[in-house]
């Protein structure tokens, strides 16, 4: 795996390369891409995600997304991801670190969306693979969550072959969908044992 920094990205946030992925922060010359491959998989998406807004898919609503990115690393608060196809000419979706605390707890959550066409081909299990060495090795974090619906069996697959442990039940966690939902909790550690994984 490599760690490059682009001299166009914002500033020094990595482009990750491995597994057959891209991942570099997204640009505003990348709306096309995302509001196409996000209409394309909105049935896919959206029984896990926050109700959509009435512009979710506009320039306008593209421009806030990115500011808010900026404005979260700039802070130390988050980092967010495109995840493209290796030569990265193709998006497949997108993963953020947010939500990062320092101090004694080192911490931090991930989320994470794939489009339809490339959803069980393994892309998001590789991403979270490669965005959790960065968090470890570069970010110096010490631990990893994530919560996820009990029915999104794709998603909990992720964490477990990236060695995230079932940690609990968090009730009516988040509104999702336009209901407050359960969701399970999942825990990673830097010292936590992971699977073996190409990343070349």
């Amino acid at each position: 795996m490599a760690f490059l920094r682009p001299s166009l990205a914002p500033e020094s946030v990595p482009v990750l390369r491995g597994s057959g992925l891209f991942m570099r922060p997204p640009v505003s010359a990348d709306y096309a891409a995302w509001a196409e491959l996000r209409a394309l998989s909105r049935d896919h998406l959206t029984p896990f995600e926050p109700t959509w807004a009435r512009d979710e898919l506009s320039r306008g609503a593209f421009r806030r997304r990115l500011r808010h990115y900026q404005r979260e690393q700039r802070e130390d608060l988050g980092v967010s991801f495109f995840i493209f196809d290796k030569h990265g000419s193709e998006l497949l979706g997108g993963l953020t670190v947010s939500n990062i605390r320092r101090g004694v707890t080192q911490a931090a959550a991930i989320g994470y969306w794939i489009g339809l066409p490339h959803a069980g081909k393994g892309y998001m299990t590789n991403a979270v693979a490669l965005v959790a060495d960065y968090a470890f090795e570069d970010l110096s974090l010490h631990r990893l969550e994530a919560a996820c619906l009990p029915q999104n069996r794709a998603s909990i697959g992720v964490l477990e072959r990236n060695g995230f442990q079932r940690e609990g039940t968090l009730r009516r966690y988040l509104r999702i969908d336009g209901a407050w939902r359960d969701h399970l909790f999942f825990g990673l550690l830097a010292e936590d044992q992971r699977p073996d994984r190409e990343l070349a």
